[in-house]
């Protein structure tokens, strides 16, 4: 993919939904996640008119406390995982990334500036203050290897009426390493937006 990479959603959306496009501005990944479910799946297509599914992403539990959510292709192959973990991600978000049928993290995704984001979150909801927060506060979450090494940073941009997220590679990573951070950074938006 050519990065930098660009999260966006609508604030006021009833479903959320997210449009992920490359440096060139291109389309290259979509999401409109279900509401009212038991469980949580979330289909990610290769574009808005949703005619490509590139994979399903499917909690492995009801409620996500430490929830584990795995990537999945069309046809049931899996992809990776990445899962929440419950009290470290009380104050700072904190994610582990794994590999297709793996027990141990391959990477960890953390928040960079907790304070950020309570900030973001708290003052966003009043009405003119909210408007202006979104030039103030710029929550980033680093994806790191277990050896510390950084691979990938999403950082909050300013934008009216919308979130919009920049992803950027900071290191070298192969194509299905890629893919298995880039639908972690989508879940752990879609988690998130809803903890504010």
């Amino acid at each position: 993919m050519n990065h930098p990479l660009f999260f966006r959603f609508k604030l006021l959306a009833f479903s959320p939904q997210i449009y992920v496009t490359d440096a060139d501005g291109h389309e290259v990944l979509y999401v409109k996640q279900k509401l009212f479910r038991l469980r949580e799946k979330v289909e990610v297509h290769t574009n808005s008119t949703r005619q490509q599914l590139l994979c399903t992403i499917e909690a492995d539990r009801i409620i996500d406390w430490s929830a584990r959510y795995t990537f999945r292709d069309p046809s049931g192959r899996e992809l990776g995982a990445v899962g929440r973990r419950g009290m470290r991600s009380l104050w700072s978000a904190h994610y582990d990334v794994f590999a297709p049928g793996s027990r141990e993290p391959l990477f960890s995704i953390r928040e960079e500036n907790p304070l950020a984001k309570l900030l973001d979150g708290f003052l966003g909801e009043l009405p003119i203050v909210g408007l202006l927060t979104s030039f103030l506060f710029h929550p980033r979450y680093l994806t790191s290897r277990t050896n510390g090494t950084p691979v990938m940073r999403l950082t909050k941009k300013p934008a009216f009426f919308e979130g919009r997220f920049q992803l950027e590679k900071l290191g070298e990573v192969s194509e299905g390493e890629e893919l298995a951070v880039i639908l972690s950074y989508l879940m752990m938006n879609l988690l998130e937006r809803r903890r504010g």
